[in-house]
This record gives structure tokens, sequence and C-alpha cells, in this order.
């Protein structure tokens, strides 16, 4: 276990270092914003571009792999639901802490993958996140939709993540041979992509949320982090995955909520604050929960 924690080290470091870079100097918040724009539809494509398009990928189980994530999804949106039916949370407020329970943070998924497993590892993460961003997106913004007007398909049609992957896919598919300098190039980007994402993590974190919201906002935590992975773990037996995918499919449901959560709450009129305060927790937590996930799964 502690070989296993210490590999995730430099991840979560860098997550913190992102904090203290956002408090302790007078960055401002455009370039916070402007670096999250560059890492969201330039790097990470990248990284998941030359990840799946250069790993060879086992179809017959890449099925179950997806089915047991979307069935976790499942899960965790149909659980994350219980606080409305008895009364903890109502209207808009309730709406904004839902997608808490089942969004994950793409960025600490690729690094985590990439970390533990190499290339294989992020190829088959990004398999995951690039068919979970859409499914996780619609469920956050559909339970959002009557407060605000963000076009639902067009956000999705727009997710870079769900580009990037398909197109892996297909170049993957086709046999395709990148050029020595297209594969430099990719690397590059790639390389860059991991360190600047989990610094704009850190730089997100924010510790006030609204008040009377703190049992609820104690269920999603406990939902994200411990039941959700246990529901894949399970999820994954019955469905026959071993080895990496079962490997993959269990820290995919154990990560952390989506930075991008806060986001779509704000522009939909939510209470960002508690939703900001959500991801932090769920985020500092998951330095703890993710590597006592991953060493038990590693045996």
């Amino acid at each position: 276990m502690l070989t296993t924690a210490l590999l995730l080290v430099p991840d979560f470091s860098l997550i913190l270092l992102g904090a203290l870079i956002r408090r302790r100097m007078s960055l401002g918040d455009d370039f916070w914003v402007g670096l999250e724009k560059l890492v969201y539809f330039i790097l990470f494509p990248a990284l998941l571009v030359n990840a799946i398009m250069r790993t060879p990928l086992d179809l017959a189980a890449a099925l179950p792999l997806l089915t047991v994530a979307f069935l976790t999804l499942g899960a965790g949106m149909l659980l994350a639901l219980l606080p409305r039916y008895v009364g903890a949370l109502q209207g808009l407020a309730f709406a904004s802490v839902f997608q808490c329970g089942f969004r994950f943070n793409s960025y600490i998924a690729l690094a985590v993958a990439g970390m533990l497993y190499g290339q294989a590892g992020i190829a088959a993460m990004g398999l995951v996140v690039g068919a979970a961003v859409p499914l996780a997106n619609f469920a956050a913004v559909a339970m959002l939709a009557r407060h605000g007007e963000a076009g639902l398909w067009r956000e999705v049609a727009r997710n870079p993540l769900i580009w990037a992957t398909a197109g892996g896919f297909v170049l993957n598919l086709a046999g395709f041979v990148p050029p020595a300098p297209l594969l430099v190039f990719l690397g590059r980007l790639a390389d860059a992509s991991i360190a600047l994402g989990l610094l704009t993590v850190g730089a997100a974190l924010r510790w006030r949320g609204q008040s009377g919201v703190l049992g609820t906002s104690v269920y999603l935590l406990a939902i994200k982090l411990l039941v959700l992975p246990l529901a894949a773990l399970g999820l994954a037996h019955a469905c026959g995955l071993s080895g990496l995918y079962l490997e993959i499919v269990v820290l995919f449901a154990a990560l952390p909520t989506a930075s991008s959560a806060y986001i779509l709450a704000m522009r939909m009129g939510g209470d960002g604050a508690s939703v900001a305060w959500l991801i932090s927790a769920s985020t500092l937590l998951s330095m703890f929960t993710l590597p006592l996930w991953a060493s038990w799964l590693a045996g």
C-alpha cells in the first residue's frame, strides 16, 4: 500500500502546489481561466489521441468495461437523488450538488492511470472518460435545466475529450502509424497536460459552502469515494472484467468530483459555493482514498 501511495504523491503534490500558487502568487483569475482552457481544449485531447492511437485495444473486453462504467454512473445518479426525497435539500440547492455524487475529474483520472499503468492505463481510462462524459454532463445539465439556459447538446458536441477519444479510437482501428515528428509533437503536448491540468485542479480548490447542506455533502462524499468504487467492483466481477480493465473502472468510480461542476452550477444560477466546497473536499479526501483503492486492487 505504501508503494502505491508513493506513486501518487507527485500527482497530488501538484494539486497542492496549484492551490499554493493560486493563493501566494498574484497571477489573477484570467491566468487560471486561460490555463484551464489550454489544458481542456488542446493538451488533454493531445494526451488522449496519443495514448489511444498507439495502444493495442482489446475490443472484446472494452464493451464490458464501458458497460460497467455506465452502470456505475447510473448507480451514482440514483443514490444522489435520495436527499431530494428525504427532504434534506430541494429545488436549486439540490440540483446544484446532485452532480457531485457521480461526476468525475478527468485530469486526475488520466494522471493516476498514467502513473500506475502507463500508456495502456491512459488508453483504457481515456475510453471510459470519453464515453462517460456525455452521460454525466447530460444528467447534470438536465437537473439544472429548468433554472438556466445552457444548451445541452451543444455542450456535449463541443466537448474536446469526446472528440479526442473518438479520433484516437478511429486511428487505432484504421492501423494508422504516425510519423516520428507527429509522435514527438503529441508527446510534448501530452507531457505538459498532466502537470498543468493538476495545477488547475489545485487552483480551483475552495473552502466555504452554504449553510444547511453539510449532511447532504457528507452523504455525497461517501457515495462518490466509497460506495461507487464498491459498486464498480461488484459490477466488474459480474461482467467478467479482470486485470487492467477491472482496476481502471474501480479507480474511475473512486475519482473526486469534476472541477467543471462548479462552472456549470454558476452558469445556470445554482449554488456554486456549495459545489466548490464539495469539489475541494472530494479532491482532498481522494488523496487518501485513491491510494487505498489502488493498493487494494494491486493485492
